[in-house]
């Protein structure tokens, strides 16, 4: 798969429109595990702690925090596992989205822009670095429930990501489509693409620098050479069973809003991803609405994706991987928080203040950035802006947003769009 590197090399032939990247960026990482939590995340009741102050209680958190690490990070009791590792973790406190609506603000969060189809963030890594290794696609989306999750829309086909189980299929059972069978023995299988792939190219000579065919081709050959690849990474049969049960995999809780998303499956094939050279690894656990029975709910999400964090982290420190890996947690927006003890227990969205956590990959450890209000209801110091998380996303991976650009439509798009972003230096180790 041709990343822009090396399709700046023929973009004045292609009609492509590629921007060359002429100001070489120091990348501190070299790929992403994005752990989406739609529904957003209850910021106050996980990560960012809001004691009562003064005489009449006010909305804030409402189960116990306790301080952690040499950091002394305060994280709540809903995430021990987690919290064992909070010198590793960088807590944005701070950020910011335009919508509580979560359809328009996940699609903000994944493509840059809240109303029209855009190229995912994860396409936009893989179009701008490609993938480490050629039998591997250079993005992988696990458990996607929306096509704007993995969707390329005009970039070139290749470079969309690879679903594997969408809609709540068993992930035990998710296989990448269309790769697999054994009608053929594999050197008859390669003679039939070959044959195949003979008149496409036949066919692209009169259609020459059409990406839609280019990528056609170009995902042919990727799908035959991923048979020997992507089956053994998907076959957790080689692992322990001390990893399985660290993982939690096969754990599948079901209560309130809470779904049964196997995480801890998906957070194991996220690090054997990464291990084999996937650019961006996308995990996704839904149901973090809590507008009702927030206790409850709350309670169970963060049971179902503690440990399985905790044990990624773990392992790709253990395996010299979080150094480059860099680890992206949070959903589309937070909520407001609840009043102790006023007998109510629904929350709603907020979309003016919530959080965010990086780890590995060149930011600071067992740091805290931005600031909410007393009653975290906003963002009032350090202000971090989707925008300006993609921007500091690509800057990690040595790619300047102002000049990752593809052409489309007459003009140039760009994940960050056409409003300022800003790249967040102070994340950086």
């Amino acid at each position: 798969m041709q990343s822009l590197c090396q399709l700046q090399a023929t973009a004045a032939d292609s009609g492509l429109g590629l921007v060359p990247i002429t100001d070489a960026i120091r990348p501190r990482a070299k790929r992403v595990i994005f752990m989406c939590m739609s529904g957003g995340p209850a910021q106050m009741d996980t990560f960012d702690y809001k004691p009562q102050t003064g005489k009449k209680k006010h909305p804030g958190s409402v189960f116990p925090f306790a301080q952690h690490g040499e950091s002394g990070m305060w994280i709540s009791e809903l995430m021990p596992e987690t919290a064992k590792h909070a010198d590793r973790l960088c807590v944005i406190n701070g950020m910011h989205a335009d919508t509580g609506n979560h359809a328009q603000s996940f699609l903000q969060l994944h493509t840059g822009e809240k109303l029209r189809k855009r190229p995912s963030m994860g396409s936009w890594i893989s179009y701008g670095l490609g993938t480490e290794n050629a039998n591997l696609p250079g993005f992988v989306s696990l458990n996607a429930a929306k096509p704007s999750v993995y969707s390329s829309v005009f970039l070139p086909t290749q470079f969309a990501g690879t679903p594997i189980g969408t809609n709540g299929e068993d992930m035990s059972k998710a296989m990448i489509r269309d790769i697999s069978g054994n009608h053929l023995p594999t050197d008859l299988k390669r003679d039939q693409l070959d044959f195949v792939q003979a008149m496409n190219q036949s066919h692209l000579q009169t259609r020459a620098g059409d990406p839609v065919l280019e990528g056609v081709i170009e995902s042919m050959e990727l799908a035959f050479r991923m048979q020997s690849t992507a089956p053994e990474i998907l076959d957790l049969s080689n692992e322990t069973a001390t990893t399985l049960q660290r993982y939690r995999v096969g754990k599948k809780l079901s209560v309130g809003t809470c779904r049964p998303t196997d995480f801890g499956r998906q957070c194991l094939l996220a690090r054997r991803f990464a291990e084999a050279g996937v650019r961006f690894i996308e995990v996704n656990h839904g149901g973090w609405d809590q507008h009702n029975d927030h206790r409850r709910d709350l309670k169970a999400n963060c049971e179902t994706v503690d440990a399985p964090i905790a044990a990624l982290l773990e392992d790709l420190a253990a395996r010299g991987l979080l150094e480059d890996t860099l680890l992206v947690w949070g959903g589309e927006f937070g909520r407001p928080g609840l009043i102790p003890d006023d007998g109510k227990d629904a929350s709603g969205h907020n979309s003016n203040g919530f959080t965010f956590w990086l780890a590995g990959g060149g930011v600071k450890q067992g740091y805290v950035h931005g600031k909410t209000n007393e009653t975290g209801s906003r963002a009032v110091e350090g202000k971090v802006h989707f925008r300006d998380l993609h921007a500091t996303i690509l800057h990690l991976l040595g790619l300047d947003h102002h000049r990752l650009t593809f052409e489309h439509g007459g003009r140039l798009h760009r994940l960050t769009g056409h409003e300022e972003a800003k790249v967040v230096h102070e994340l950086f180790a």
